[in-house]
């Protein structure tokens, strides 16, 4: 069950995309997150990326608790197109964020 606030995935693309300039304050809000928060973020990148189905959401956010070996922010700065999966993602999970993404705007 997607129980992350999309306003806070919007936010971490938002910071995303600021790369160089971003990248600590990216680093400081993803380790402000709940361990919950945390794994619901890396799944979403992961079904944006495809490495899961949009309908096997609830299984990627359990493998993302299970695995979770190395700190959220690092694994999930270190991806390559973070802000796109991200997107992509949310999209697939059919999570409407256009209210979100105007506040940042």
């Amino acid at each position: 069950m997607f129980e992350i606030s999309p306003r806070t995935v919007v936010q971490v693309i938002f910071l995303a995309r600021e790369a160089g300039a971003g990248a600590t304050e990216l680093h400081a809000f993803i380790d402000g997150l709940n361990d919950d928060e945390k794994s619901q973020l890396t799944a979403v990148a992961w079904v944006g990326r495809g490495a899961f189905e949009p309908e096997d959401f609830d299984e990627a956010v359990a493998t993302a608790t299970a695995e979770a070996t190395t700190p959220t922010a690092d694994y999930l700065m270190g991806m390559p197109h973070l802000a796109e999966n991200l997107e992509a993602g949310l999209e697939a999970l059919g999570v409407d964020v256009s209210g979100e993404e105007e506040d940042f705007l």
